[in-house]
């Protein structure tokens, strides 16, 4: 088992415009940006009926990254208004392996170990204080 590093921080936004923009400014370079939805995403962020708007934010030296996440539902807005669902990703080796570690710790696995495209296997974890953290196994 072992944590590569801090792959991105997930924030959850109001005026996605407003700070996407607030961040090109700072120097911040736009590494991909899309639409969020469906069973999926149902699974992997917790709520039902998702819809989101992602943009992705880095540096050119490729170190870790900005996520700034934007939901569409008032029913969404509301949930994440009560638990707060910004978080941190780590990129992991052995997933399983970290997960099991986690729950022995006392976390509470929000979702499953999902596949993303096989391309990575994803899992939200709620550790102390309600803190969030994604972890991503890339795939081989």
């Amino acid at each position: 088992m072992a944590i590569h590093r801090i792959d991105h921080v997930g924030i959850i936004v109001n005026d996605l415009t407003a700070v996407k923009e607030f961040f090109i400014e700072f120097g911040l370079e736009v590494l991909g940006e899309g639409e969020v939805d469906g069973k999926w995403a149902e699974r992997i962020i917790g709520f039902t009926d998702v819809k989101a708007t992602i943009v992705l934010l880095g540096m050119s030296d490729g170190q870790a990254n900005l996520e700034l996440v934007k939901f569409h539902t008032d029913s969404e807005i509301e949930s994440i208004q009560q638990s707060s669902k910004n978080h941190i990703a780590f990129a992991v080796e052995d997933i399983e392996t970290v997960v099991a570690k986690l729950k022995k710790k006392g976390a509470e696995v929000i979702s499953e170990i999902q596949n993303y495209n096989n391309t990575y296997k994803l899992c939200f974890v709620q550790g102390p204080e309600g803190i969030i953290l994604e972890l991503a196994e890339k795939m081989r």
